[in-house]
């Protein structure tokens, strides 16, 4: 008889003007008040030839986190779905491009 599959979750939530997306296997009410608890993170095993940044600043950012409590405001939304995908971080817009840094120069027509 095999074990009953861990639900999983994909959570998306604002931080520091940047949408993260994660999947974990808890997410639950917290007990603290205004709170979203966030446990069992979920990172997949890579290659040693391709590397994702953004997916590794994640694993280093929540490394040594047993839960991580997300102010209900800041949640977008929490899904179940069948796997997990990439961990990843996105502008605030849900795009993973950032502009360009400076304002576009476009010469008027006399």
């Amino acid at each position: 008889m095999s074990k009953p599959k861990k639900p999983t979750f994909r959570i998306q939530f604002h931080n520091s003007n940047q949408i993260y997306e994660l999947y974990a296997h808890a997410v639950s009410q917290s007990q603290m008040a205004g709170f979203i608890e966030i446990g069992e993170i979920i990172f997949g095993e890579h290659s040693k030839l391709l590397i994702d940044p953004a997916e590794e600043k994640l694993k280093r950012e929540f490394a040594n986190v047993k839960n991580t409590y997300i102010p209900h405001f800041a949640v977008i939304r929490i899904d179940e779905v069948e796997q997990s995908g990439k961990n990843r971080i996105l502008d605030n817009d849900g795009s993973s491009v950032t502009n360009f840094p400076g304002q576009a120069v476009i010469p008027r027509k006399s």
